[in-house]
């Protein structure tokens, strides 16, 4: 198998007419790190690497892929994503622990893997999802990033493209936070699945009043209602409190990280996030141990199309009767163009084409591009 040739990312910013926000902060354009990884028989792959905070995010990865990674992918055979995430966990961790940033390492490793895999299944001749060993390309979507404004507009429009779930941005303060999901579940109707995601604003003492709060609304889940990094018995008595099943999993990086808030039963659905740890290997296992739990895979993602793609070709591989997929209601060129699909009655169908089954068109997005 010809060796890795090749590693260069492009680096885009889409403008938009207003701020997508959350309670964390809010992106006054929309990044994307699209990565290519070229073997010397001229195969090829995509992936896409987390690039939303900080503002200067994505220009900060796609330096470290040149200085740091590339020179470890350049040479070495491609063949097995797994072997190669862990070989750049392997010699990057002391560096990472070094620069204080484990987490933009483990964000590129993460879409290596991506690349890796699109570039196995194209070199099959096979969609991803069908060379991952899924029965069926069709998986069950929600419309995410609903608020803090005009969340009856949106939520309607998008159930007018066919979603049939939603979910609410919370954390903004308990009475806007009420007042907007009062509105939306008296918009959408009782039948419509209504998820919340606090992106980790509350402090343990008022997480528990918080949610007490909204609960009559009836949420799916509760996602992040704490720091990810919170100790796990913080995490545990607030699943004991809860009347909402606790989510999390897009800031947690390591299989054994995700285990241990799997085995503890502190989730009631684990998302993975196929940019900021893993790639699509690490998802696997991660939805391998949550499906043998009774956990719901529900992969994370919020950026482009790229990593949109693969999240939705790792929920078809997995348990995705169970699982939902999550797809960003807020306007994003570079998720658009690079990934256009349609959702009929809450679900997406993945096509038949090899790989992703997609291809960053760079001349067109060239407008986008700042590297």
């Amino acid at each position: 198998m010809p060796a890795i040739a090749d590693v260069r990312c492009h680096v885009l910013r889409a403008p938009i007419a207003e701020p997508v926000a959350n309670a964390v902060g809010a992106m006054s354009n929309r990044p994307a790190v699209f990565l290519r990884v070229e073997a010397g028989d001229g195969a090829f792959g995509w992936g896409e690497v987390f690039a939303n905070f900080p503002q200067v995010g994505a220009e900060h990865r796609a330096r470290l892929v040149a200085s740091t990674f590339a020179p470890l992918l350049i040479g070495s055979p491609g063949d097995d994503p797994a072997t190669v995430r862990a070989m750049l966990e392997r010699r990057t961790h002391a560096l990472a622990i070094q620069c204080g940033e484990p987490g933009p390492f483990a964000q590129i490793a993460g879409a290596v893997d991506q690349a890796l895999w699109d570039m196995a299944a194209r070199r099959a001749g096979a969609p991803l999802w069908r060379h991952l060993g899924a029965a069926s390309p069709r998986v069950r979507v929600y419309a995410s990033g609903i608020g803090p404004d005009r969340v009856t507009a949106l939520a309607l429009a998008k159930r007018a493209q066919g979603f049939r779930a939603f979910k609410l941005k919370v954390g903004f303060g308990p009475d806007r936070d009420r007042a907007n999901l009062a509105a939306m579940r008296e918009a959408l109707g009782d039948e419509a699945t209504i998820m919340l995601d606090a992106n980790q604003a509350w402090s343990p003492d008022e997480a528990p009043a918080r949610i007490a709060e909204l609960a009559s609304f009836r949420p799916l889940w509760i996602e992040e209602p704490i720091a990810a990094d919170r100790p796990m018995g913080e995490w545990r008595a607030l699943a004991r409190a809860s009347p909402v099943p606790l989510a999390a999993g897009e800031n947690i990086r390591g299989l054994d990280a995700y285990r241990a808030m799997i085995d503890e039963g502190v989730l009631g659905f684990v998302q993975p996030d196929v940019g900021k740890w893993g790639g699509i290997s690490g998802g696997a296992e991660v939805g391998r141990v949550a499906v043998a739990r009774g956990v719901a895979l529900c992969p994370h993602w919020l950026a482009g199309g790229v990593g949109l793609a693969a999240s939705m070709h790792l929920l078809a591989a997995a348990d995705a009767a169970k699982g939902w997929l999550e797809v960003d209601a807020n306007p994003n060129p570079l998720r658009e163009e690079v990934f256009p699909f349609e959702v009929r009655d809450g679900f997406a169908t993945l096509s038949g084409r090899p790989g992703l089954g997609i291809e960053p068109d760079l001349d067109r997005l060239a407008r986008y591009s700042v590297s």
